[in-house]
């Protein structure tokens, strides 16, 4: 299994918030990977711009956001010009808070919500940040 995940950089520039550096994000994508997967033999490769290595590479399959749909759409064109077979695009959809906006990480960073999506009171996100 090889994921992407974004550089330092890329990921600076798409956040308000301060963001782990690389090798901490990859160590806890691994991580989570193996205990809730059981997958060991990961290959995490850094991604500087949107398309990764997805554009020349022989990859079988993308798994995206909503958010980034449109963007495999737009790889599977740019694999097409190449002669690179297209890759079998799944989407995941979002999981929902109690308040029923997203999760995410920076909704959990600021203390709006925990990481299961349980909603904080501000007394709550003194002890959980």
């Amino acid at each position: 299994m090889i994921i992407g995940l974004t550089s330092d950089e890329m990921a600076r520039t798409s956040r308000r918030r301060p963001v782990r550096d690389f090798k901490s994000r990859s160590e806890k994508l691994r991580s989570v990977v193996q205990i809730c997967f059981g997958i060991g033999d990961v290959r995490i490769t850094k991604i500087d711009d949107q398309c990764g290595p997805s554009i020349y590479e022989d990859f079988d399959y993308i798994v995206v956001s909503p958010e980034t749909l449109p963007m495999a759409e737009k790889i599977n064109r740019m694999r097409a010009k190449k002669n690179l077979k297209p890759l079998q695009i799944s989407m995941i959809e979002y999981q929902m808070a109690e308040d029923s906006i997203r999760i995410s990480s920076t909704r959990i960073s600021e203390g709006k919500i925990d990481r299961h999506g349980k909603v904080l009171s501000a007394l709550d996100a003194l002890f959980y940040i």
